[in-house]
């Protein structure tokens, strides 16, 4: 690598670096995905559904139904 400053030479080291930890990432993140559960526990259950309603509504939205009842 004669011919080469030494900024060249450690920007070269730090882009292998940074592909080699994003190599290393991505796998990690497929490792994950084959060990996750096919299923079960991913799916939302009625009480979960009836939290994220209650969190995605709008703020007089909720009043108003309590009122109703």
């Amino acid at each position: 690598m004669s011919g080469r400053g030494r900024s060249s030479f450690t920007k070269l080291q730090k882009e292998r670096s940074r592909q080699e930890k994003q190599k290393e990432k991505a796998e990690r993140k497929v490792q994950r995905r084959s060990e996750k559960p096919a299923g079960g526990s991913a799916e939302l259950t009625p009480e979960d559904f009836a939290a994220a309603a209650e969190q995605w509504a709008l703020p007089g939205e909720s009043q108003m139904e309590e009122m109703e009842e």
